[in-house]
């Protein structure tokens, strides 16, 4: 029997833990450092995900058979590569690929060089020219921090007051970092996530999922980490999904493998189905949150078994039931700008209530302690259906500080 260790405190660790929990090959899961609701599945470890030495350490110490990467800070940090080293087996992808995330600057040009659809762009380190080339450019344009921000380094800019304070915490006040940018053209269209397993060149879809990144209903307020997501995906048709495998996540992985930086682990397409195709938005080096806590429940085979043949360069198997699956956030009021932490939680105890910001307080009360709280997900013969009962999961949920959106997926039945 295996002992793995799951890397992350979020909703997406949630969900991995808990789909490892179903396999008949695991059983002892480690979480660095987890969460309250991770803790009923498996033993939490006061570890931050970028004390990458720490990892090293604990899952020598422990004999851990398997370390599966959440988040992209670890990952940015190289922490596959002090693993590989010590030789623990891990699912995640090298630093150097990893840089398909963690610089927006590599990932533009990978696309460019190889000629994977994307929008056009132009990078900029100094303020001056960066917004001389605003002004001459249309609205709305995107600005995108180069590295690593907490899903926060993406401004839509509608006019040139926002580009200019976009750019200014960005390029003058370093607000995230080496102040380096990447200028868009705006693409309209459905955005869609599509996760891949991948294995140098060898590809392995999963089920796609579209995430709701706008605050409130009709997607109105502003962007987040994300406020719901379902799957599977309606306005996909089979001509897309062949378009989008074969033409962005084989060629982007091909394109990785010439560039010496194989990719093994799970490659996350942000896409958009445009009215001139199908084109990229980002990519992610790991499972996206919240699309894995909508995906992973309608994996019916083992996903540990999945995790090791992508490792250990086999074919994975991966089968899934024809639900579809509705989740919503919880989030703490205030969010995506400034909030409160420690409100008690009451009626989150269901299997289909991922954590994503909990832990209980020093008198084991369950309590927030993030901005993205909590994700209910509920599985239905339609997407009409799923809504509905995830919306009532959400109900039983009490907590004074918490707002959510009701109308997750609904753009796809309403018509």
């Amino acid at each position: 029997m295996a002992k793995v260790l799951v890397v992350g405190g979020g909703g997406r660790e949630h969900a991995i833990v808990h789909a490892l929990s179903k396999s008949k090959k695991v059983d002892e899961i480690y979480a660095a450092p987890g969460n309250a609701g991770i803790s009923k599945l498996a033993v939490c470890v006061n570890i931050k995900d970028t004390e990458v030495e720490k990892i090293v350490e604990f899952a020598k110490a422990e004999e851990i058979d398997l370390v599966v990467i959440g988040p992209e800070a670890s990952l940015a940090l190289g922490i596959v590569d002090e693993l590989e080293k010590n030789n623990i087996k891990v699912f995640g992808p090298r630093k150097n690929a990893a840089l398909i995330e963690s610089s927006k600057n590599f990932a533009k040009d990978l696309m460019q060089k190889y000629n994977i659809p994307t929008a056009r762009y132009e990078v900029f380190e100094d303020y001056d020219e960066a917004l001389n080339f605003v002004k001459i450019s249309p609205f709305p344009t995107v600005i995108k921090y180069d590295g690593l921000a907490a899903g926060k380094g993406v401004v839509i800019a509608n006019d040139l007051d926002e580009a200019e304070k976009a750019l200014s915490d960005m390029l003058k006040d370093d607000k995230f970092g080496t102040p380096k940018v990447v200028i868009e053209e705006y693409l309209e269209g459905q955005e869609f996530s599509f996760m891949c397993f991948v294995d140098g060149e060898n590809v392995y879809p999963l089920e796609m999922a579209q995430d709701h990144k706008r605050a409130y209903d009709n997607d109105l307020g502003p962007n987040t980490g994300g406020m719901g997501a379902y799957s599977p995906l309606p306005f996909i048709t089979n001509e897309d999904y062949e378009y989008a495998l074969n033409e962005i996540m084989i060629k982007t992985a091909k394109a990785l493998v010439n560039e010496d930086a194989p990719f093994k682990g799970v490659l996350y397409g942000g896409l958009m189905k445009t009215k001139r195709g199908i084109k990229v938005i980002e990519f992610n080096a790991r499972f996206g949150d919240p699309e894995t806590e909508v995906v992973l429940p309608r994996l019916t085979s083992d996903i540990y078994d999945a995790f090791n043949a992508v490792v250990d360069g086999k074919v994975p198997v991966l089968t899934w039931d024809d639900s579809y699956t509705i989740g919503v956030v919880l989030a703490s009021k205030g969010y995506p700008g400034d909030y409160k932490k420690g409100f008690v939680i009451e009626g989150a105890d269901s299997d289909d209530i991922y954590h994503m910001g909990t832990k209980f307080d020093e008198n084991g009360n369950l309590v927030t302690n993030g901005g993205r709280v909590l994700f209910a997900v509920a599985k239905g013969k339609s997407l009409e259906e799923a809504n509905k009962l995830a919306n009532k999961l959400v109900d039983e949920i009490k907590c004074e500080n918490l707002f959510h959106r009701t109308d997750i997926g609904a753009k796809a039945y309403r018509k």
